[in-house]
């Protein structure tokens, strides 16, 4: 067998307790035609952890022997694949024009694994120290087929990212509390967020007596209620929607009696808003 970079048998094997998601996106490239739309939650997913992003195509793929890939199922196989760089979406200016990683796929009935040469693909990675020429992807399904939507989702979400007034992670819930208003039914919701960089991100559901409540978000100490919440599949949207809890947690709310149930039901208002992180299939 030819002699293949360190990281061919080093590669990370992250989440193969759920072969069928990773079966599906190993699947033979199909046409674009047939391929569902990208869901925004599972794109970004991939670009918020993944440095080096390329459109590729496959050159070549080599299937290593079992003693190199001894902590793979039966049911998987572990390829060595070499690509043909055709555009660096994200990433350094010195990337190689051709790339070699390690992809981790399903086998058939049959024992077979997919064909992948001349697929045109995108791949989510990370560099290998001192490896030039070397990439890891960032999880088993960072090898997606390419196709014209995929590829502008990515691009936006990279310019979204990766703009000075992009939102932070949002990690958690800081506080929360109701101030009630002076007329019955009025009221105002804040509630402060907790952010990687302890960035500001706040919430505030505004309720005037005799009107729908309304609810702004903001990412500075300013708080302009009247700015409209975030549209959906916006990174702003994403940070929100896939990362805060399902309901109000308990430790969090600085408000008791009938403001506690007011600033409860004002963030599942938030909630429903934002509506499901849909990763599209994917948990």
């Amino acid at each position: 067998m030819p002699k293949f970079p360190k990281i061919a048998l080093t590669a990370a094997i992250v989440g193969l307790s759920a072969p069928s998601a990773v079966a599906a996106q190993h699947a033979p490239i199909a046409a674009e035609s047939a391929a569902p739309a990208p869901a925004y939650a599972d794109y970004a997913d991939l670009v918020v952890a993944a440095p080096v992003i390329v459109d590729a195509t496959i050159r070549s793929t080599v299937r290593l022997k079992p003693t190199d890939s001894a902590v793979l199922p039966p049911t998987m196989a572990r390829l060595y694949v070499e690509a043909d760089v055709s555009a660096l979406i994200r990433g350094t200016d010195a990337m190689p024009a051709r790339l070699g990683y390690t992809l981790d796929v399903p086998l058939d009935a049959h024992g077979r694994a997919p064909q992948y040469r001349k697929s045109r693909v995108l791949l989510f990675a990370r560099a290998v120290a001192d490896q030039n020429g070397q990439i890891q992807l960032i999880r088993p399904d960072a090898q997606r087929g390419w196709t014209v939507a995929g590829e502008a989702l990515t691009r936006r979400i990279v310019r979204e990212t990766l703009a000075p007034e992009a939102p932070p992670t949002v990690t958690g819930i800081a506080n929360a509390f109701h101030t009630p208003g002076d007329l019955p039914g009025s009221g105002e919701t804040q509630i402060f967020l907790s952010t990687a960089g302890n960035r500001p991100i706040s919430l505030t559901i505004e309720r005037k007596a005799g009107e729908a409540p309304r609810w702004s978000v903001a990412l500075s100490e300013v708080v302009d209620a009247a700015a409209p919440p975030p549209p959906r599949d916006t990174l702003l949207w994403y940070r929100l929607a896939c990362s805060l809890p399902a309901t109000l947690p308990d430790a969090v709310l600085h408000s008791s009696g009938d403001d506690a149930t007011v600033a409860r039901e004002d963030y599942a208002l938030v909630i429903t808003a934002l509506g499901a992180c849909d990763r599209g299939g994917r948990p």
